[in-house]
């Protein structure tokens, strides 16, 4: 018995230790339940646009030289502060019921919370100038708020 008494001790002075070395990914709040870090940043809205390449009239796909140059021309003038494009391959259901799979991009636009409804009005213009620009159905658009710190 003195020596399952004595492995318990010894099991628990090894896990305190491991404990006592660990990082806290909470902190103790006055009622004793935990809270996640403290927020950094300030408020942002993030907004994803996805711009696909295929034509629906079968056309020629849109191609990196021309996307990059529709941002140059319709994005970078309203938000010269940054952006984020990624390649993407994505597919959904068009107004005839078809699925359509295309290569695609993922626009990310970053801005304060403070700035969204001038925002709002720009990026909506993007779109319709994407859609008239390639002969696209649509744009997706998807909008997040953020805590955003550079």
């Amino acid at each position: 018995m003195r020596t399952h008494s004595l492995r318990n001790r010894s099991a628990l002075a090894v896990a305190g230790l491991l404990l006592a070395g660990a990082p806290a990914a909470y902190t103790a709040v006055a009622d004793g339940r935990p809270s996640a870090a403290p927020a950094r940043g300030k408020p942002y809205v993030e907004t994803t646009l996805f711009f696909g390449t295929a034509r629906p009239d079968g056309g020629p796909a849109v191609t990196d030289r021309q996307f990059m140059a529709f941002v140059d021309k319709e994005v970078t003038p309203d938000f010269p502060d940054g952006l984020t494009v990624q390649n993407g391959r994505g597919q959904w259901r068009d107004g005839h019921g078809t699925i359509e799979k295309e290569r695609s991009y993922e626009l990310i636009l970053l801005y304060p919370e403070s700035a969204a409804t001038g925002s709002d009005r720009k990026i909506e213009e993007i779109r319709r100038a994407y859609e008239k620009a390639f002969a696209q159905e649509s744009v997706g658009r998807v909008d997040e708020r953020a805590q955003v710190d550079f």
